[in-house]
């Protein structure tokens, strides 16, 4: 417990300096089918978190891994396209379309037939990956396959030989790990946290607090044993839990969660799995383990007595707590598989503490105990809210299963009227309007009851306008996205922001455009946008992005809109945005040797950027902002993928601040 925690600490608390990365390792092997013909097989190896796209991505997607053999002189055919593994199919609701990538590996299969003479074959490989928080550019890499008496295996150029020698200043970056899988992993650990102690407040869990603690004091020769006894207790049910999320993480594999949490299967078994649980806490049945096994495992801590006889009392209450917490670990096991990694333990280690921190506690304080609540009727009380919260996560589920297909059955407004169904049930159920099979006659409703009815009324009431259109932030992230909706652009959906201070929507600098949909003056030209900030006297935002990077689109979406920071991005920089993917080519008296890659030349105004990036900045992923003076000198150190508001709105105000000293 004390080591993920520690590690936790550690990974949030450290910046390491900012690199090239290199995700994807390319080999090569040939296979022998006949005298002339040959199979090229390429071989990606991608790094833990990152994906690769296929060769088939719609238009408008994300860039398409693509092969270039050399035929040029004649000496073998293609016979028919590259081949590739099955992948994971995933809907993205950033491009609004369904997406194939692979993780881990990917194999690519080319028939030739030989013509004459032929040692080796080349080819160039073009690709493009992603990870949870960054995207980089598209790489191409130079691949050999060898035929005759060559190696059997050739690997793709190295990173060292790609790396800039150069001596500017590396600067500081969150690149490991990215910055959102650790916000994911805090999220986890905090809702887990309070689902833990949602699940203390059941009616299978909060009568053993006083029972277990009594027979802890009573039973130890001192108070002190009896905390000892007590603290052992709490560490062997964090220990049980925690074992549990990494049975589950070692038999998924932590890599293949995330791809799992995307399959339609999946999201329909965990559907129909979490309604199951839902209406077992709304009273219907019970889900219980076998008895046997709770006598088996009691008998056995009587048996053995000592620290593995605390372990099995630890275990007996794990068993016989199963029907109040069975349904809350597996949503929480459910949830975590979607974040893959190291999620399913994160997860059970927060919910594990906030089971067993009160039996520690209280068996230290024995006086706290008479401050405990009687149980009673609340006990159901909190049982059914919870089963109304199951049921509403359920068509999450759901949901992603329907975007995955495409079948356009749970779109936004039906997604947002079966919630806004299901949690009006809850609030009548609150004001004592609706009675399930197990609640006792209620004389009167609490203070405290009241006040979650009138929380989950606001709640109902807030949602309302999302049928028609309006954005709800706060619940954006479990809703369809905007345009997978009936009327994406209906009442409540507008563009955000005021005007723009010193120039005209009619009257925009040479090579300047506005950036729908908050009209922000921008430039995707580096020395045309240098040359106007220094004409207006303010400092430049430099934006380096892509038209296929998801997280890119996520900070103009979601971080940008924001009023503070809108206004600082419309009336207080200069936007240059450098797409480091644009396919266009540059003019003639413009294409020049890379200074990366010996030999090769500098076509694209993608490549043009993503070089300036990496000799520049020694970083090579998206998004990527740097916030410079007139001089080309950071006025700030830069970041990447920045999805807290404030955090963002800080570093701006900081480039600013320091620029007009």
């Amino acid at each position: 417990m004390i080591r993920y925690l520690i590690l936790l600490f550690l990974i949030s608390t450290t910046q390491v300096f900012s690199q090239i990365l290199e995700p994807v390792k390319w080999s090569t092997r040939t296979e022998k089918i006949s005298d002339t013909e040959y199979s090229l097989i390429s071989r990606a190896v991608i790094d833990p978190g990152w994906h690769l796209y296929s060769q088939t991505v719609p238009e408008d997607g994300p860039i398409p891994t693509s092969f270039v053999f050399d035929d040029s002189d004649g000496s073998f055919e293609l016979l028919g396209g590259t081949s590739e593994g099955e992948g994971h199919t995933v809907n993205d609701p950033v491009f609004g379309m369904r997406i194939k990538y692979f993780g881990d590996s990917a194999e690519f299969v080319q028939r030739i037939k030989v013509l004459g003479d032929v040692g080796t074959v080349g080819a160039v490989v073009e690709f493009m990956v992603c990870d949870d928080s960054r995207c980089l550019p598209p790489t191409e890499v130079d691949l050999r396959f060898a035929l005759g008496n060559g190696p059997d295996t050739f690997m793709g150029e190295s990173a060292e030989e790609l790396r800039p020698k150069t001596n500017d200043t590396a600067v500081i970056a969150d690149k490991s790990p990215a910055p959102g899988t650790l916000r994911g992993l805090w999220s986890i650990f905090f809702i887990a946290f309070i689902s833990g102690f949602a699940a203390l407040l059941t009616p299978c869990v909060f009568p053993m607090i006083p029972l277990t603690v009594s027979f802890f004091t009573k039973q130890s020769k001192s108070r002190a044993s009896g905390i000892r006894n007590a603290v052992l207790y709490g560490m062997s049910i964090v220990a049980i839990y925690v074992l549990l999320g990494t049975a589950v993480t070692a038999i998924f594999g932590a890599d293949s969660l995330n791809a799992l949490a995307t399959n339609v299967w999946f999201n329909l078994i965990f559907f129909l799995l979490l309604v199951v649980f839902a209406v077992s806490f709304l009273g219907a049945f019970e889900i219980a383990l076998p008895g046997s096994w709770a006598n088996k495992v009691d008998e056995q801590s009587y048996k053995k007595g000592g620290i593995i006889g605390i372990f099995f009392m630890a275990l007996a209450l794990a068993i016989v707590s199963f029907s109040c917490t069975g349904p809350i670990v597996g949503t929480l096991l459910v949830e975590a598989a979607s974040k893959g990694g190291l999620a399913p333990i994160i997860g059970m280690l927060g919910f594990s503490l906030a089971i067993a921190l009160p039996f520690a506690l209280f068996a230290a304080f024995p006086g706290w105990m008479n401050t405990l609540p009687r149980s009673g009727g609340w006990l159901n009380t909190v049982k059914v809210v919870l089963g109304f919260l199951e049921l509403a996560l359920a068509f999450k589920f759901l949901s992603q299963a329907d975007l995955v297909l495409q079948l356009h059955w749970l779109e936004r407004e039906v997604f947002l009227a079966i919630w806004i169904a299901i949690f009006l049930g809850l609030a009548l159920y609150l004001f004592g309007k609706v009675r399930l099979p197990h609640d006792p006659p209620l004389a009167h409703i609490s203070v405290g009851r009241l006040g979650l009815g009138l929380l989950t009324l606001t709640f109902v009431v807030y949602m309302l306008p999302g049928m028609w259109g309006a954005p709800l932030n706060l619940i954006s992230a479990w809703l369809p996205p905007q345009e997978y909706s009936e009327s994406p652009y209906g009442v409540g959906f507008a563009k955000t922001g005021g005007t723009v201070s010193g120039a005209g929507h009619e009257d925009l600098p040479e090579g300047a455009h506005l950036l729908p949909p908050h009209d922000i003056i921008a430039f995707n030209d580096y020395d045309k946008g240098l040359a106007y900030a220094k004409q207006v006297g303010k400092p430049v935002l430099l934006d380096f992005t892509g038209w296929a990077c998801v997280n890119c689109r996520k900070m103009e979406q979601n971080v940008w809109p924001k009023p503070r920071v809108l206004g600082i991005l419309k009336n207080d920089v200069v936007l240059v945005s450098l797409y480091v993917d644009d396919k266009r080519p540059l003019p003639e008296d413009e294409i020049t040797d890379s200074k990366l890659r010996p030999g090769k030349k500098l076509r694209y105004i993608g490549q043009k950027w993503s070089e300036l990036q990496a000799l520049r900045y020694r970083a090579n992923s998206q998004p990527f902002y740097v916030m410079m003076g007139h001089d080309e000198e950071n006025l700030v150190e830069p970041v990447a993928y920045t999805p807290d508001m404030d955090q963002y709105h800080g570093w701006l105000k900081k480039g600013i601040e320091n620029f007009r000293k």
